[in-house]
């Protein structure tokens, strides 16, 4: 008498996906709102945009826009054609700059009303942009991180998960290297010589043009002028959000580009804060990559420039460039929907 085989139990391991599932990835910064969504091929099928999502700053109105990149994202790629089941969307993480604030429970609860009233039914994974930075610019698992834009932090990442951060500690109290502190500095620099009374140069020059745009350049030849032009600024400057210093940052950049001393001088100190920052988490054994983000931090900035020198010299390792940040969210909710489905091709596609 023949038996036919019995079928076997599946495996633990195996993880059975339906052919319709989709990840979504979300990049919450202070100016703009991303979302991306993909299905289980990485295939991107979706994508939306909003204004600024940080929780920290305007949570009402992170969380509406937070919402409106949602449905956007939902409605598909193509014109005409049906909106994509937001129930299918197995997996999600949202990377969020000043992500802490979604741990209190009034933040978190309007964050979960976008999410639900976009019909989406999976829980989503909210990690820092210092996650999101990281796999946006490698898929390894394991290196670190520096954002230097507005701010500036660094961060130890271990299996796609951060470990231990230094820096990003506010305007206030640090931030150093970054976009605030090099507009700072800035103001900071041209007060002190309008106190000594010594000649402004192009950067102070500059800086004043940026802040009192109709100031009167020949009121200043005498120590009155100097003086009046100086209380100006510190008015000026301290009715305005402390965080709008870092509009200078530009200023000093576009200085250093004419060779002014003290805007070469602001540049070389922020790449050197940044690679202390750096340091705090790295040590010459590591090998890991380290992924460089944010505009300060740019290849094409100057303190980007000098601060991959400055790396090279101290820490192996290679050194990249962020990328896609929306990207590199979606294909970390790849890896939570599979592990095997978080390739360097997947990767490769999504973040570019």
């Amino acid at each position: 008498m023949s038996h036919e085989p019995s079928l076997q139990e599946p495996r633990e391991s195996v993880v059975v996906i339906p052919a319709t599932a989709l990840v979504l990835g979300g990049d919450l910064g202070g100016t703009s709102t991303r979302i991306m969504i993909a299905d289980h091929d990485g295939k991107v099928v979706g994508r939306g945009a909003a204004a600024g999502g940080n929780p920290t700053s305007h949570p009402a109105s992170a969380a509406a826009n937070f919402g409106t990149a949602l449905r956007q994202a939902l409605a598909g790629l193509e014109s005409g054609t049906p909106p994509l089941d937001p129930t299918m969307v197995k997996a999600a993480v949202i990377g969020a700059a000043g992500g802490s604030a979604l741990s209190k429970p009034d933040v978190r609860a309007q964050f979960d009303a976008a999410w639900n009233g976009a019909g989406l039914v999976c829980e989503p994974d909210y990690i820092g942009d210092l996650e999101v930075a990281f796999a946006s610019g490698t898929p390894e698992p394991d290196g670190a991180v520096l954002i230097a834009g507005t701010g500036s932090n660094a961060g130890l990442v271990r299996d796609h998960r951060l470990v231990r951060t230094s820096g990003g500690h506010g305007w206030l109290l640090g931030d150093d290297g970054s976009g605030f502190w090099l507009g700072r500095e800035a103001m900071r620099s041209l007060l002190r010589t309008l106190d000594l009374g010594e000649p402004i140069g192009a950067l102070g020059e500059a800086v004043i043009q940026q802040v009192l745009p109709d100031y009167d350049e020949h009121g200043v030849a005498e120590r009155e002028g100097y003086d009046r032009l100086r209380d100006d600024l510190i008015r000026t400057v301290n009715s305005r959000p402390p965080v709008l210093l870092a509009e200078l940052a530009r200023t000093v950049v576009a200085a250093y580009d004419q060779d002014d001393e003290t805007a070469q001088a602001l540049v070389k100190r922020a790449a050197e804060l940044l690679t202390e920052t750096v340091g705090g988490l790295r040590t010459t054994s590591d090998n890991g990559p380290l992924v460089l983000a944010g505009s300060v931090a740019g290849e094409s900035s100057p303190v980007g420039r000098l601060l991959r020198e400055n790396i090279h010299q101290h820490f192996p390792g290679e050194v990249l460039t962020a990328h896609n940040g929306v990207g590199g969210a979606t294909w970390l909710a790849l890896g939570t929907l599979d592990p095997a489905l978080a390739t360097k091709a997947n990767h490769a596609r999504l973040v570019s």
